[in-house]
């Protein structure tokens, strides 16, 4: 096959041709490999929180920060991508994005307590914002725009498979070998990807300049964001705005996200397009996607906590009932990718915004009786979802934008996007210990001396051989798993209707056919 000609830019630049034959399938392995093991981590740690915790010495739910502290950390890096790409090139910035990606992994297993693998959480975020964008860009200049289609289905085939691995690979790693070895799987995925691609892609070098940073706006997105992030982790411990910590965080998070629009909106090289706000497809588009990647995120971090910790499953047992929500979307997207263009994308969004809510509400009706097929149904059902989630809502989102803003305007959905899971995912496990506390008190007032039932409970205790404080310990655990299933079953219930809230929101935006293309909308969805 002749590669197509390489075209000259107006600066002088040559782009270089499609690359053919085993050079083209080991670019696209070597490629989609980094991009899967990146959101592998976005799911593989959500079995591992209950090992996590115990062995670090902390709560589950300070564990999530493990999850948390990643989300926002990549959020940050990702509208960073753009600026670091035209000055070191983008192959460059991926090789090293690669490897830093190896180097903190293996530092993130190293970890000997929960502060230090925050910390290297939040590097290993940092470093990994710019490997989706690029995966996608470099793969693009990989094929003929003929087959822009073909690798697309390619790249989002891994990152709709990495979802439906990471929940079972983590939990089988957690239970037969230990819960570090969930990052050092990193190191030869991540080494081999690098060493391919830097030899496939150097002599492909994009186009360097160096251009202005806005240094300003970078340090007031760090600020609001990491203050927000922190307030929502830490609120729970202590005792939300009773604290004068967590006030502190609060005014700091408002003060820096008001400097920040008013810095960005002013300053002439923006490290985040806020003028992107003013279509009206861009913001409701954004905000649906973003809202209801939160809410998705935080069920998908809530549900194997709860059951872990209440229903006597194993991190591998979890990771099974997870894994099948991405098998659904995994067979639809393809179709959904193939006929956006034809169809209009709202009806899709709010198919999936209705599927969703169903999942939720059969959710919110589980019990302690549930079993795992009961457990299963909805995740399956979920994946119906997934498939009609994320390419219609971005496609909705990047619809009449401007070539030139293409990258600015899927950066900063993704911002979005990623903080918003991160927050989700704080906000749930918050709501759902607050719940738990009340239930617990509203069970615990009919587990008393007077009651019958009580009685009987502790009598049968007694026969089986149990001290009374024993009995009463078993009473109070009964009590627990009680109050926190009643809990889930809260937070469900609400996230279902939240996301019934979210299709007339879609229905703002102007409708469209086909957008701003394929690639950007399978882009966007990850």
């Amino acid at each position: 096959m002749a590669s197509a000609p390489a075209s000259e830019s107006a600066s002088g630049y040559i782009h270089p041709p499609p690359l053919t034959g085993s050079a083209r399938l080991w670019g696209t392995l070597a490629l989609s490999a980094a991009t899967f093991m990146n959101v592998l981590d976005t799911s593989i740690a959500n079995v591992s929180l209950p090992a996590i915790a115990g062995d670090l010495g902390v709560s589950p739910n300070q564990g999530t920060w493990v999850i948390t502290s990643f989300g926002v950390a990549n959020a940050i890096a990702v509208p960073l991508t753009g600026w670091l790409s035209q000055r070191f090139g983008q192959v460059r910035l991926f090789t090293a994005s690669v490897l830093l990606f190896v180097l903190t992994s293996w530092l993130c297993g190293l970890a000997p307590n929960m502060t230090t693998l925050i910390f290297f959480r939040v590097l290993q975020g940092l470093v990994a914002g710019p490997l989706i964008p690029l995966s996608q860009s470099l793969l693009l200049s990989s094929y003929p725009k003929a087959l822009a289609g073909v690798a697309m289905a390619l790249w989002s085939m891994t990152t709709l498979i990495a979802p439906v691995l990471g929940p079972l690979l983590g939990g089988w790693i957690t239970d037969n070998i230990s819960w570090p070895w969930i990052f050092y799987i990193n190191i030869p995925v991540g080494f081999g990807a690098a060493f391919i691609t830097w030899g496939i892609f150097r002599k492909r070098e994009s186009q360097t300049k160096k251009l202005p940073i806005d240094s300003v706006g970078l340090a007031l997105l760090v600020i609001w964001v990491g203050a927000l992030q922190i307030m929502l982790d830490k609120g729970k411990e202590l005792d939300w705005f009773h604290s004068g910590e967590v006030v502190a965080l609060g005014i700091v998070a408002l003060v820096g996200l008001v400097a920040f629009v008013i810095w960005e909106l002013t300053e002439e090289h923006p490290v985040v397009d806020l003028t992107l706000f003013k279509r009206r497809n861009f913001w409701a588009g954004a905000l649906a996607l973003s809202v209801g990647y939160g809410l998705f995120f935080g069920n998908v971090v809530l549900l194997p906590l709860w059951l872990q910790q209440f229903m006597g499953y194993t991190a591998t047992q979890a990771g099974m009932v997870l894994a099948p929500v991405g098998l659904m979307a995994l067979l639809l997207s393809p179709v959904v990718g193939k006929n956006i263009a034809r169809l209009d994308p709202r009806r899709l969004a709010a198919l999936a915004f209705a599927v969703f809510a169903l999942v939720l509400w059969m959710r919110s009706n589980f019990n302690t009786q549930a079993d795992l097929v009961t457990i299963l149904i909805p995740t399956i059902i979920q994946g119906v979802a997934m498939a009609c989630f994320f390419i219609p809502l971005v496609t909705i989102t990047l619809s009449g934008i401007s070539p030139e803003k293409i990258p600015a305007a899927s950066g900063l959905s993704n911002f979005a996007r990623i903080t918003a899971g991160s927050f989700g995912t704080s906000i749930a496990t918050t709501i759902w210990q607050d719940r738990a506390a009340m239930h617990h008190a509203n069970l615990s007032e009919a587990v008393n001396l007077g009651s019958t039932a009580t009685n009987s409970a502790l009598s049968g205790l007694a026969s089986a051989g149990l001290t009374p404080d024993q009995a009463l310990g078993t009473l109070n655990r009964l009590v627990d798993q009680q109050a926190y299933m009643l809990a889930a079953n809260d937070v469900f219930y609400v996230s279902a209707l939240m996301f019934l809230l979210l299709i007339p929101l879609v229905y703002l935006t102007r409708p469209t056919h086909g957008g701003a293309g394929s690639a950007d909308a399978a882009a966007g969805a990850h």
